[in-house]
Parts: C-alpha cells; sequence; structure tokens
C-alpha cells in the first residue's frame, strides 16, 4: 500500500525530532554526491544526503577494477577511489553526509520520517533530489526454479561479499550475463581464485566492449554461451549446478558451486512510489522533463533511478546537471507544467529518458534524449519523433545495443513541439533498413 505524501505537514510527533534543511539527497552514489557537491558549492545553503548504506559511494566502491573516469583526461582509477573522490567533492563543498540512515517514509509533500543508529527523525526540505539508483533483480524475480542452495548471488552480493566482507565464495562458477557488469564479476570472481564455468546470455552475442568479452575469452579461455536461459537450480545445502535450455531445444547441465545473476537492473523506486511520485511506463522510473523536475513540485530526481542501468559517470553527470533546476527552485521560481510525454513504439526501442518535455519553459536548455534498444542494432537507425502524426525531427544514429544507451538523439526540436498537441512519439522509420 501506498503512503500518501500529504500536501499539508502533520501534526508534530513528540516521539521524533524535527529539523529543516534546505535540500535534501537520498542517496549517495554518484549522482546524489555530484548534486549534493554542485548544490552546496553554489551556496544553497544547508545541503544533507542521506544513504541507508554504513559508507557513501553507491556501487563503485564495491568495483576493484580501473575504468572509472575523473576530470583528467585519460585517467582512470578504481571504483572505491572514484567513490572517494565524489565524497570529497561533496564534503568539501560543504554538503553534510550521513550514511546508515533511512527514509521510511512520507510525512508531507517535502517531509520524510527516517531512521538510524541514533533514533527517529523527520526532515523537511526546500527541495528534494531523489538518487536511490538502481539494483539488479535477483533469482526470486526472474522465476528460476528449483532448489535453495547456497552459493546464488546478484553481482551487488558478490561484491559486497568479496569486496566489503573480505570472505571467500566458491571454487568454480557461471556467471549469467553479458554485460559490462558480467565481466565486472568475472574479474572479481578470478581474483579469488574461482574458476569460471561459462558465461550464459540469453542474446545472440556479448553485449559488453569487444575488449572485455575478448579478453575474457582468449585470454582466460571462459566460454560465452550464448541463446541461452537458465531453467533451474540444483543442490541442497549448497549450489551443485545449474540447467540451461538452448533455442534450439537442448538442455544442458553445468557443475558450479557458485551462480551469479548480472544486468536485469531495475530503478530502486519504492521511495518515489510511497510520495505518489509518477514513473514512466517504459523506465519504471520516475518520470522527469529535461531540469529532472518530477510531478511532484520541489522533487528532482536523477541517476540510475530514471534509467537502470548507466555509467556511474552518466549518473554524476546528471547529479552536476540537476544543480541549475535546484537553485531556480529555491529562489522561487514556479515548477513547470504542461509538460508533454515522450514514448517509444515498436519492438526495437525499450525506453527514453528523460521522458517529459515542456516546450514553453523558458530555461529549457538544449541536450538530448537518451534511449536504449530491445537487441542489437547492426547498422545505422533513422529515428523519427512525431507529434499528432507530424514528423518534427528525423535523425539518423549509429548502431545501438541493449546493454549501452548508445542512442542519443538532440532535443533542439522541443520548442518547435505544440504544447497543447499530443504526446510525442519516438519510432525507427521502417522504410530505412537496419
Amino acid at each position: 500500500m501506498n503512503t500518501p505524501a500529504h500536501d499539508h505537514l502533520p501534526f508534530s510527533d513528540p516521539g521524533r525530532p524535527a529539523r529543516t534543511v534546505d535540500v535534501l539527497v537520498i542517496g549517495a552514489g554518484p549522482a546524489g554526491l555530484a548534486a549534493a557537491a554542485g548544490i552546496a558549492a553554489a551556496g544553497a545553503g544547508t545541503v544533507e544526503v542521506i544513504d541507508r548504506e554504513d559508507e557513501a559511494g553507491g556501487i563503485p566502491r564495491h568495483c576493484l577494477h580501473q575504468g572509472f573516469r575523473v576530470r583528467e583526461p585519460g585517467r582512470r582509477i578504481s571504483g572505491p577511489a572514484y567513490a572517494r573522490h565524489w565524497r570529497e567533492r561533496a564534503t568539501t563543498a560543504g554538503a553534510t553526509l550521513r550514511t546508515g540512515v533511512t527514509a521510511t517514509g512520507w510525512a508531507g509533500a517535502l517531509t520524510l520520517d527516517t531512521t538510524s543508529g541514533l533514533g527517529l527523525e523527520r526532515l523537511t526540505a526546500r527541495a528534494i533530489v531523489l538518487a536511490t539508483g538502481a539494483r539488479e533483480r535477483p533469482r526470486t524475480a526472474r522465476l528460476v526454479p528449483g532448489s535453495r542452495p547456497a552459493g546464488v548471488f546478484t553481482t551487488g552480493e558478490l561484491q559486497q561479499t568479496i569486496a566489503t566482507h573480505r570472505r571467500p565464495v566458491g571454487k568454480r562458477a557461471v556467471v549469467i550475463g553479458a554485460e559490462p557488469v558480467s565481466y565486472s564479476a568475472v574479474q572479481l570472481l578470478r581474483r579469488t581464485g574461482t574458476e569460471i564455468a561459462a558465461m550464459v546470455t540469453d542474446q545472440p552475442g556479448r553485449q559488453a566492449p569487444w575488449s572485455a568479452a575478448t579478453d575474457a575469452r582468449l585470454r582466460h579461455r571462459i566460454p560465452l554461451l550464448t541463446d541461452a536461459v537458465v531453467t533451474g537450480v540444483r543442490g541442497r545445502g549448497r549450489l551443485t549446478g545449474v540447467t540451461l535450455r538452448h533455442t534450439d531445444g537442448r538442455t544442458t547441465t553445468l557443475a558450479c558451486d557458485t551462480l551469479v545473476f548480472t544486468g536485469d537492473f531495475i530503478p530502486d523506486h519504492e521511495l518515489a512510489v510511497r510520495g505518489e511520485v509518477a514513473l514512466d511506463r517504459d523506465t519504471r522510473g520516475p518520470a522527469v522533463d529535461m531540469a529532472f523536475h518530477t510531478g511532484r513540485p520541489g522533487i528532482f530526481a536523477v541517476g540510475n533511478l530514471l534509467h537502470a542501468v548507466e555509467p556511474a559517470a552518466t549518473a554524476a553527470r546528471e547529479g552536476v546537471l540537476v544543480t541549475g533546476p535546484v537553485l531556480r527552485r529555491l529562489s522561487g521560481r514556479p515548477w513547470p507544467h504542461g509538460h508533454l510525454t515522450v514514448e517509444v513504439t515498436g519492438e526495437t526501442l525499450r525506453w527514453v529518458t528523460p521522458n517529459r518535455v515542456t516546450p514553453a519553459d523558458p530555461h529549457l536548455a538544449p541536450g538530448t534524449l537518451t534511449l536504449r534498444t530491445a537487441r542489437p542494432l547492426a547498422r545505422r537507425v533513422t529515428l523519427l519523433i512525431s507529434q499528432d502524426g507530424h514528423v518534427v525531427h528525423r535523425e539518423r544514429r549509429l548502431r545501438g545495443h541493449p546493454a549501452n544507451s548508445s542512442l542519443h538523439v538532440s532535443a533542439d526540436w522541443i520548442r518547435r513541439a505544440d504544447p497543447s498537441g499530443g504526446p510525442i512519439v519516438i519510432t525507427m522509420d521502417p522504410a530505412i533498413p537496419w
């Protein structure tokens, strides 16, 4: 049951101390920390970040591999170093970071109840930035039947077990997925001495960069089984194997004591739902416009809460970009209205973000819309953007892939849209082969 976000504040709770801040950021991953750093540096007043984890930094703090980028061109650092970079940026700017704090519900339009080791608290803000990120769907959500033995992980659980708690896993693993995060899981397992029996994907090929896949296949002799799905888990007490079904009807059983489900991310949107923030039908994250406004005045949303899942740099960039809209909110600018929804159609496109546009917004900044495909596109594609059956923009883009949002479309056409017209619809031009 959803807890309504009342438009008025309730009577004070004598058992719950109350405080007021200017900006409250929920989530201390790259998006939340970058937002806090930018907003605090601009002199917005009291900026506070809360996170239910015991350490700020989000998912990168568990990623031991190199590959995270900061401002210096060509410089790559590890995930923990990247998390530390944004923590330092936020605290140096003057933001307050509080970990081990969970937002449990809404007590008003811009008021949240929280709980932590220090007790209960009620926080009211002039603006709230939701940056709660995304999570992988576990085995139960993927409806994989079988017993419930030990040794089954998501990537996040694997990272916490190895990188945070320094605990061993197993001796022989099967990794489900062939996305960038899947190859990160392989690297982490290999560091512990775990043999990789195979990587398995239901796609016809890898969904990660060529270099990572080639290194795994040629250098480390890790087989990639394509067009296959997990149909069963075996073992009592401890995992002993997994059963696969191939598209040609064959079944295979792989012996292993460790199984890692990777990818298949979904926005961590429970707090948004409890606050009656409208979700986009395709992304399942909050529906936002080009300035990260949600449907509730004063509430913004950024990062992988909007689009599961993009690289940490993309999430951090959105955290930086939300600074201007938040400052305008604090200065008393009215919340934009008269938005148009943006939708994708057809079997090839899965979602688009931002998924609202406001042609009449005087602060509309040029930018791009990001799309994700449902299957690999081998050639250049032509995207059509239409309103009420009339094409307002046509653009050719490079091939796309389901594992990364490589299709970016210009948003310069937004001011040409009819504010009183119907939804904006994005589709692929059926007359141009792909």
